[in-house]
């Protein structure tokens, strides 16, 4: 079954009582309804994952939990507005987390500092990205769609220009000598659409929100961005193992929030979303799909993300990605 907002919704009822346990920290947070804004239009695999929490993380914060799209600038408009948002603390930022940590690297003109403005809290789920194409274009595998990127003009879309798809296409590039055209959009299901309409011919997107249309042959999928092969989609083979060696990319959805969020309210956030994101419903309806539940401590997500930037911030600069 297609991994839909409906279909997660109802598992999310599941998770909804396994996270009954009242959030409890600084005495009275939350004393208002608390805001998940999500920096992406809707229909992405953060929108599908932050309309599934919403519920059961009401539930555990004894308060409203309401999803607020504010799309824009590749997700920054929505960071900076939480990582602005200071000692208000009820509002918390839902995106992919990867992506967030590109930025500082690609941007000249943050009017937030990711860094020092904002704090994980937990890692929620991977979706690894998949490599594919409109089924007119006539090539199978990597190889093929490379030798093909020199004859012809192929166009990229891309999320945004400095997105992590964005940013992993430039890799494969520099890997394997392709030449193509970026072409950016303001988010995945856009990117899709185009796609799938044949105006773009190439596409590398969430596996989370990508899938159903290479399951339903809308799409052609060329490769998986994973270390190794997906369970769901054992026919589909790595990047890595299609000569880049070393390979994996994805997208990362987690939850930050405002630097000045008390470190015991992180905490109890972490424990709970831990909580929810391990119920069994919801966490079958995100493997069908794809995507792996992964959680993480405040403290071990602060360690991942250090790594991340670490790690694209050289990709930026060999192949010298500045916006402003």
């Amino acid at each position: 079954m297609p991994l839909t907002r409906r279909n997660f919704m109802a598992a999310a009822g599941a998770a909804a009582m396994a996270a009954a346990t009242p959030l409890r920290a600084q005495a009275n947070w939350p004393d208002r309804n608390v805001r998940l804004l999500v920096p992406y239009p809707a229909g992405g695999s953060s929108d599908i994952i932050a309309r599934a929490i919403s519920q059961p993380l009401s539930e555990a914060l004894k308060q409203t939990v309401i999803v607020d799209n504010r799309p824009g600038a590749n997700g920054n408009l929505g960071a900076g507005i939480v990582a602005q948002s200071g000692e208000e603390r009820h509002t918390l930022l839902l995106c992919d987390v990867g992506a967030l940590m590109i930025s500082p690297s690609v941007y000249t003109k943050l009017n937030f500092d990711p860094n020092k403005d904002l704090r994980g809290v937990t890692m929620l789920a991977y979706s690894p990205h998949i490599l594919a194409v409109h089924p007119s274009v006539p090539v199978n595998t990597l190889a093929e769609l490379v030798a093909l990127s020199k004859k012809e003009r192929l166009n990229f879309a891309v999320t945004a220009m400095g997105s992590a798809p964005h940013v992993a296409g430039v890799a494969v590039e520099q890997a394997t000598g392709a030449q193509w055209q970026y072409v950016p959009y303001k988010g995945g299901s856009q990117a899709i659409t185009d796609t799938i309409g044949g105006q773009t011919q190439i596409i590398m997107n969430g596996m989370l929100a990508t899938l159903p249309h290479i399951q339903s042959g809308k799409l052609k999928a060329i490769a998986v961005s994973s270390r190794n092969r997906m369970p769901q989609v054992p026919n589909i083979p790595t990047i890595a193992e299609q000569g880049v060696a070393n390979f994996e990319s994805g997208t990362w959805q987690g939850l930050m929030a405002p630097a000045a969020m008390p470190p015991d309210v992180l905490d109890r956030l972490a424990k709970s979303l831990e909580r929810i994101m391990n119920v069994p419903d919801l966490k079958a309806k995100l493997g069908e799909q794809g995507a792996e539940v992964v959680t993480m401590t405040p403290a071990e997500m602060d360690k991942w993300l250090a790594a991340e930037r670490q790690r694209w911030a050289a990709v930026v600069q060999k192949a010298d990605i500045r916006l402003d």
